[in-house]
């Protein structure tokens, strides 16, 4: 019997279970999170149905990450108490009733409640983030827990699937056939998955002990990335498709086509994210990973404007903004950088807390997961009280600014960034 520490490097059998165990594992993380970005795409059609304002529509399409965040601290605890196959099969199968009972919601009201149970399905990134990286070495966790990321590219799909039965169906018919997604990808995750009793830590734990992992300054630190880079990925993946209607007039297919091409990267590279933080480092990438969000957030802020200039031959108009190009390429681009980055900061979190990783990366993911909760409604607000669609990507910028001043402080001064290794 291989020992738990390095399981997938020493016992062919428990090999093949540790790629079993994380294959399912990111398919069934895809399929929650596909759901739990679900109102990004038919809360535009319910918008126009309610007469919904921006702050309003924020708050719609943020219920489910409120709770979807809320609940990864007990998920994380719960996970190494009794074991992450069994806590995110349960997980799965409370879900299925709630995404069915959307198609039948009529009210405002109706839509904010039912979305706060279907916004349970987020919560599984707590319980597959500990539940993977515990089947693999060190030196390759920040590889596992990267792929097992990558299922935020549901993000994407979500983009993909739901234009598509959207036009054909109705609003109505897309919660009804992602409730059989999700039941699907559950038995998938029950016939494939496995249990290994040794992962199970910490049966005495407490929800308050848990918490207190919060007086360290290095998981508030942890906390301030993770917002960024999750936080900021879940609120523009909500926000992109009626932005692109808004701002550039498309049809909603068109428009959910190109916020894919922020979304799918930001899901799927989170792979090499997990990679390049187990060769460089984790300081190293999320170092960078900042720098570039800053600068294309910059870019991104600027409103479309015009401006007239006296010259010697009269009055000259000239206008600048991005176009639908630009601004898709500098979203990619985004989108890219905080893949990297989700993946990095878990890798200081299998690092620093090897042996509680599930409480410590709950607490992250909780933090994350508000800052895609609170994000949404602030994007609203700002434009009902500016009327500048872009506010949302200089409030992101006045975010970014914090991580960056908060790390150069307390890791750039003390550590080389471009050898992190010989530091």
């Amino acid at each position: 019997m291989a020992s738990a520490s390095h399981p997938a490097a020493e016992d062919p059998r428990r090999s093949r279970q540790a790629w079993s165990v994380l294959i399912v594992s990111t398919l069934a993380f895809t399929v929650c999170f596909m759901v739990w970005m679900m109102f990004g795409v038919i809360g535009i059609p319910v918008k126009k149905m309610l007469d919904l304002n921006a702050t309003e529509f924020g708050l719609l399409t943020a219920m489910p990450v409120l709770t979807g965040s809320l609940i990864r601290v007990p998920l994380g605890i719960w996970t190494d108490k009794f074991g992450g196959r069994i806590v995110m099969a349960l997980l799965m199968a409370v879900t299925v009733p709630a995404i069915w009972l959307m198609a039948y919601a009529t009210q405002y009201w109706h839509f904010l409640v039912i979305g706060l149970f279907v916004g349970l399905a987020g919560g599984s990134f707590s319980v597959g983030t500990p539940y993977v990286a515990r089947w693999f070495p060190k030196q390759r966790q920040g590889m596992a827990m990267g792929v097992y990321g990558a299922g935020n590219s549901g993000a994407a799909v979500n983009k993909f699937v739901a234009p598509v039965i959207l036009v054909a169906f109705g609003w109505t018919m897309v919660p009804q056939v992602y409730a059989a997604i999700m039941l699907g990808a559950l038995v998938l995750f029950w016939c494939f998955s496995h249990t290994d009793p040794s992962h199970q830590v910490a049966s005495n734990a407490k929800f308050t002990d848990q918490l207190q992992a919060l007086k360290d300054p290095r998981v508030l630190k942890y906390c301030q990335y993770y917002s960024i880079v999750f936080g900021g990925y879940v609120a523009l993946a909500l926000w992109m498709v009626q932005y692109y209607v808004g701002e550039y007039g498309l049809d909603i297919r068109v428009a959910a086509l190109l916020a894919a091409c922020f979304s799918l990267p930001g899901g799927v590279l989170r792979a090499i994210g997990g990679v390049l933080s187990d060769k460089y480092g984790a300081h190293s990438v999320t170092w960078w990973v900042m720098w570039v969000c800053w600068i294309c957030l910059f870019l991104l802020s600027y409103p479309q404007t015009d401006f007239t200039v006296l010259t010697v031959d009269g009055p000259k108009t000239f206008h600048i903004g991005l176009n639908v190009y630009w601004f898709t390429a500098l979203m990619a681009v985004l989108g890219i950088a905080m893949a990297f980055g989700k993946a990095s900061v878990f890798k200081y979190i299998s690092d620093d807390y090897p042996g509680n990783i599930g409480a410590i990366s709950g607490i992250v993911g909780l933090a994350g997961g508000m800052g895609g909760f609170i994000l949404p409604i602030m994007f609203g607000a700002l434009m009902d009280w500016t009327g500048i669609r872009s506010s949302a990507f200089m409030l992101l910028y006045g975010v970014v600014w914090v991580s960056l001043i908060w790390m150069y402080f307390t890791e750039v001064r003390r550590t080389d960034v471009l050898h992190p290794q010989s530091a």
